[in-house]
């Protein structure tokens, strides 16, 4: 039986016709985005979500878009990354967490998902990944919706400093459980996830504004510019200087 579900679904797809749109079973599921980009970086398909979260009126009004027609170019140049990454090594990449500021300053993190699609000859054509917000996600968490307290507080004093301990304090679990958990729902363990919007969020002062370096460091609460330029690094693979100069 094993031998034979290769070939059944083979069969199937080749049958399929290309009125059939995968991507509308996901205007179905509340909150997600869908998109499928050529080898190119250019949109070929998206779902409603997509599309309207664009505030465009028709999928036509993205289709042959790159990122960088659509996006701020700090995020574009992000997704392009992980799209070249994703096709170089034909693996996906899972649990990506995007961050978005909202019109108060304040960040959203949304959840996205990218495999390689690949052509009829085995190659990748492509990249086609899915997109969902955390507020949308929540139902999805409820073994987890502790974990809530804990992400809002992160979310409106990721510039002060914040104590791992007190975190997990405020979501009744110990140090240990509450690093399991947090790392279950975001693939990643707390300190990161509050370094890496720290980090995202001085993007947008070091490209929109002249402060000096240093206190752009300390504003986003890091202890000084030492420590800010090497977490930089880590998760942007270059300084802040290099970063605002565009190089």
């Amino acid at each position: 039986m094993a031998a034979i579900a290769p070939k059944l679904k083979s069969e199937f797809l080749s049958e399929m016709s290309s009125e059939s749109h995968f991507e509308v079973l996901f205007d179905h599921l509340p909150g997600v985005s869908f998109f499928v980009k050529n080898r190119a970086y250019q949109i070929v398909s998206a779902n409603r979500r997509f599309w309207e979260r664009l505030t465009c009126s028709s999928e036509r009004e993205v289709i042959g878009k790159t990122d960088f027609e659509l996006f701020p170019d700090r995020l574009a140049e992000k997704f392009r990354e992980d799209d070249e990454e994703v096709i170089t090594t034909g693996k996906p990449k899972l649990k990506i967490i995007e961050l978005f500021f909202n019109r108060q300053g304040l960040p959203d993190w949304y959840f996205t998902n990218k495999f390689p699609v690949f052509g009829k000859d085995g190659s990748i054509i492509g990249v086609m990944g899915t997109v969902q917000s955390y507020t949308g996600r929540k139902s999805a968490l409820t073994p987890h919706l502790e974990l809530d307290r804990a992400v809002n507080y992160i979310r409106e004093h990721f510039h002060e400093s914040i104590n791992m301990t007190d975190l997990a304090r405020r979501t009744g679990m110990s140090v240990r459980q509450f690093n399991r958990r947090f790392r279950e729902v975001f693939g990643t363990n707390p300190r990161t996830f509050l370094i890496k919007t720290r980090v995202q969020a001085a993007c947008e002062d070091l490209r929109s504004s002249d402060k000096p370096i240093a206190e752009i460091a300390l504003d986003y609460g890091f202890c000084d510019q030492s420590s800010f330029t090497q977490h930089f690094r880590t998760h942007m693979g270059e300084t802040p200087l290099r970063y605002r100069k565009g190089t």
